[in-house]
């Protein structure tokens, strides 16, 4: 592979940092602030009033990579895609590449990203050295898993920007082989799948790579994903930024086989399966729709000005049908508890397909804000669509999954719509460590507190 250069200095970052912190400091107290970003991934759309964006373009680049000792120096707001094209250019990955191309490093971090990789590797967070963390008292410090600001580097998973904003992260790389070859196999129920999840996550074997796809109850597959260096003969790799559809060749490929860098963005091209909703599964018009405009980000803004105009809405009023519940979330669910999930989800919630997708912490340290238990086997399940409401209970469908989650012992996402009460809230994501967190690095309450971020004004 041919080297790709770093596409940024250490003193442009630096020069960079110092102008973001003297515009941040230079903000009146009380100033409602974040930084902002080329995309967003979240959805909890628009955004309150007054609240001051600070440009951090010049923080969304490449400082360094060390084959040698397989780690990279990242600006915080780094896409995965601008990261992964000068990691891959070095025979290199990040540990977990979260599915879609314009999700930050540090979103991934202080947010939660997950792939399939993930059960091997845990979450992009387990996967940092060290971060200088643009505190919300306008101090910028360097945290490290053993050093003076170790409960940040811990409590910084899940805090999603409220404790502050990762400038610079240094992270685990690890070595790929120029292709993937994938294994689609189809397993008759729940049961059958999660035995099958169990058997694959063994830690000392198993694929480089493992997800799956529920289409029913009775159709579930799994896709086992190993590297190799060569193609069999006669092979070419498939390509899913055209006219097929990656989601599809799951049901109708035994075996498949993808450039590395195609495999880690198979899901982008049609946002997982979403891109649907704007008729890109039809194929006449996906040959009118510009290629470069197939992308998880385009279609995510779609979605923003049909929130924010109401354009669905009026839509549905205009022909009589029923108001829509949005139910977009990621859930873990221990694997021994992912069949009654699923039962449960498939009479209640009844969206297809779901995505999961297997993991298990990377080490024996566990993460404050999202206590996941170490060692254990759980299942990402994720899925984005929206279902008829119930009449007088626009939230009935949300409130089931967490319900879900909490009887079966797993844990939420934060990305989306949440809908706990504020004492419900904390007990999930362990409130008196938050507010210790939040005492020693935002004494001053100069951001929104978690709970206020997700579910107040902030966070819509």
């Amino acid at each position: 592979m041919s080297v790709c250069a770093p596409t940024v200095s250490p003193a442009t970052h630096a020069e960079a940092v110092a102008d973001l912190v003297c515009r941040y400091r230079a903000l009146p107290p009380g100033t409602r602030v974040r930084l902002g970003k080329r995309t967003s991934n979240l959805f909890r759309f628009g955004g309150a009033a007054g609240v001051v964006r600070l440009d951090t373009a010049a923080l969304a680049g490449v400082i360094a990579v060390d084959p040698t000792t397989r780690t990279a120096e990242v600006q915080g707001m780094t896409t995965y895609e601008d990261l992964v094209d000068v990691t891959l250019a070095d025979g290199l990955m990040p540990l977990v590449v979260p599915q879609l191309k314009t999700i930050t490093l540090g979103g991934a971090v202080t947010g939660l990203g997950i792939e399939s990789s993930s059960f091997r590797h845990g979450l992009p967070h387990e996967s940092v050295r060290e971060m200088d963390v643009l505190t919300p008292d306008g101090e910028v410090i360097t945290v490290t898993p053993d050093g003076e600001h170790a409960d940040l580097f811990h409590g910084f998973a899940n805090s999603y920007g409220t404790l502050g904003y990762a400038l610079r992260l240094v992270i685990d790389l690890v070595p790929v082989a120029p292709y993937v070859r994938l294994t689609h196999r189809r397993y008759p129920d729940a049961l059958a799948c999660a035995a099958a999840i169990r058997e694959f996550c063994s830690p000392t074997a198993g694929p480089d790579f493992l997800d799956g796809t529920v289409f029913h109850a009775r159709e579930q597959y799994l896709t086992l994903g190993e590297f190799v260096d060569e193609l069999p003969p006669g092979v070419t790799p498939s390509d899913y930024t055209g006219q097929q559809v990656y989601y599809r060749s799951v049901q109708q490929r035994a075996v498949d086989h993808l450039t590395i860098r195609d495999y880690l963005w198979r899901w982008d091209t049609d946002w997982f399966w979403c891109s649907g909703a704007f008729g890109l599964h039809n194929r006449w018009v996906r040959r009118l729709w510009p290629r470069r405009l197939r992308r998880s980000d385009v279609y995510r803004r779609l979605v923003a000005l049909d929130r924010r105009y109401r354009f669905s809405d009026r839509l549905r009023r205009l022909v009589g049908a029923p108001r829509e519940e949005l139910v977009i979330q990621d859930v873990e669910i221990p694997v021994d508890r992912l069949a009654e999930f699923l039962t449960a989800f498939h009479h209640d919630i009844a969206i297809t397909p779901v995505w999961l997708c297997p993991l298990r912490l990377r080490g024996e340290r566990s993460w404050p804000l999202y206590p996941m238990r170490p060692g254990e086997l759980y299942v990402n399940v994720g899925f984005w669509s929206a279902v008829p409401q119930v009449p007088g209970r626009p939230e009935a469908h949300n409130r089931r999954v967490e319900e879900l989650v909490t009887q079966l012992g797993g844990h939420k996402s934060l990305y989306s719509t949440v809908h706990y009460d504020e004492a419900e809230f904390w007990q999930h994501y362990n409130g008196p460590a938050y507010r210790a967190l939040k005492g020693r690095y935002d004494p001053h309450g100069r951001l929104p507190d978690l709970y206020s971020k997700v579910i107040g004004e902030e966070g819509r």
